[in-house]
């Protein structure tokens, strides 16, 4: 997730929006990949996971008691899922293990990196950030603009993003179905 979406779904999370699940292999992937695509040193990404281990104790799937889940576990119902990604199925798959009441989805850009069908059969659900944030913007508009134009200029006033209209920070995050909706929402104002 980017440095936009990260800070404003653990925000989102904050405010019981949802409950954020991920697994100590999402976060060294998370922290891999983010010194690799965003000029951020290593120290600084690796006490961004440790806040979020303190903000969300429950949400880390490797340290939940009889978590014996493994690759070779799921293996065998994971055909088509990119097996890059079977890490991220198998900490939803701990989690309704966990709370079989739960509904848990695997929210990533990396769409087509995942079968459907494999994940319905272990019930979980799929869905990428801009469809998920649409969707939350139907029922709770003013509340998801507040709070994430509040991120925004967290990000502006620690120096890590310029000032740009607010259109533009959701074009830069391919948030091209919340951009819609927002634009929709100021149409109908004016």
């Amino acid at each position: 997730m980017s440095g936009v979406l990260r800070p404003l779904l653990l925000t989102l999370a904050h405010e019981n929006w949802f409950e954020p699940i991920w697994s100590d292999r999402i976060g060294s992937e998370w922290r891999r990949n983010a010194a690799r695509l965003w000029p951020i040193q290593s120290d600084i990404l690796d006490q961004a996971w440790q806040d979020m281990q303190v903000a969300f104790p429950l949400a880390n799937s490797s340290t939940w008691p009889n978590n014996h889940l493994s690759a070779t576990t799921v293996e065998p119902a994971l055909r088509h899922s990119d097996p890059k990604d079977w890490h991220v199925i198998m900490a939803g798959i701990q989690a309704k293990q966990h709370q079989p009441e739960r509904d848990v989805t695997v929210v990533t850009w990396n769409i087509k990196d995942f079968r459907r069908s494999e994940l319905r059969q272990h019930g979980l659900n799929l869905i990428d950030p801009d469809r998920l944030l649409s969707q939350w913007w139907a029922t709770q508009p003013d509340a998801l603009t507040r709070h994430l134009k509040q991120v925004i200029e967290s990000l502006i006033e620690s120096g890590r993003r310029q000032p740009e209209p607010f259109e533009a920070f959701l074009k830069r995050e391919r948030l091209f179905r919340l951009g819609k909706r927002h634009q929709s929402s100021l149409q109908h104002l004016g």
